[in-house]
């Protein structure tokens, strides 16, 4: 069974920079997609960043230029490096892992607080 596990999420200042990480395991197969999303509340998950197996990133228009997607596909793990981060960023970000074998599904971690102060 897939696990996904998230770290770094906190509590920063507006303007300051935090970095998100997310390891999958409990499979031999790795994703050929990774992303983050995001949940404030009130508000519907939305797509933050997203990075596939050979490379290629998309990013909200929200995001664009202050946060960038990675990811080390010997670990099967993303990163999410969040800077100049504003108080509209606050929410609960969630990793998500898409896999194509042995069968398509779509893995989410548990979520992890970020709180921007202004």
């Amino acid at each position: 069974q897939v696990q996904l596990v998230e770290s770094g999420g906190g509590l920063v200042q507006a303007g300051g920079s935090l970095r998100l990480s997310c390891e999958a395991s409990g499979s031999i197969f790795s994703p050929v997609v990774m992303g983050w999303s995001r949940q404030a509340p009130g508000k519907q998950r939305e797509l933050v960043a997203s990075i596939a197996l050979g490379g290629n990133t998309n990013y909200a228009d929200s995001v664009t230029g202050r946060f960038t997607i990675s990811r080390d596909n010997a670990k099967n793990t993303v990163y999410l490096q969040m800077n100049s981060l504003k108080p509209e960023d606050t929410a609960v970000y969630y990793c998500n892992a898409d896999y194509m074998f042995p069968r398509s599904n779509k893995y989410w971690g548990q979520g992890t607080q970020v709180t921007v102060s202004s």
